[in-house]
């Protein structure tokens, strides 16, 4: 996985990145959801790092497939705690009530062979989505200067990168 874990992303990258709207980011934050994890000491806003902007991506995913965000919410709060290596290999299935867990294809063929699943979401397929994603967007490392991965996004953000670091 090629996603840097040392960079944080604002508000906006995050949701272009996520497909979700502002709103909803808000939303999530707000109701304990997706939290941003980079917190700042100094005022700085809160930032989403990388493992955010994933979980994020699958609310996205699960509540376009007509999932409630109710049934959604132990998903996540399980994904959370997962180690990154660890969500490469996990594929969300759903009978469209319930969510879940396959760490194998064995375990994928048992859950439609039973008739839970009617879908699933592979994590290490929309992780490289995500790689495509936030590797055209400037992130912020965690000591807060501008991520060297991208250059600034226009004239007067470079203005004022280089007032900061000059």
């Amino acid at each position: 996985m090629a996603l840097p874990m040392d960079v944080g992303y604002r508000g906006p990258t995050a949701c272009a990145a996520a497909d979700i709207t502002y709103r909803q980011l808000d939303y999530w934050a707000r109701t304990g959801l997706v939290n941003p994890s980079v917190q700042s000491a100094d005022g700085r806003p809160a930032l989403y790092d990388s493992r955010d902007v994933l979980l994020l991506k699958v609310v996205k995913r699960l509540l376009d497939t007509g999932i409630s965000l109710q049934q959604i919410r132990p998903a996540v709060d399980h994904l959370r705690y997962r180690g990154t290596a660890d969500l490469a290999q996990i594929t969300l299935m759903s009978d469209g009530v319930s969510v879940y867990e396959c760490t194998s294809p064995d375990e994928v063929v048992d859950l439609m062979q039973g008739g839970q699943g009617v879908f699933g979401i592979a994590l290490g397929r929309v992780w490289r989505e995500l790689e495509s994603a936030l590797g055209e967007v400037p992130g912020e490392d965690l000591e807060g200067s501008l991520s060297p991965q991208a250059p600034p996004a226009d004239e007067l953000a470079r203005r004022r990168r280089e007032r900061k670091t000059g």
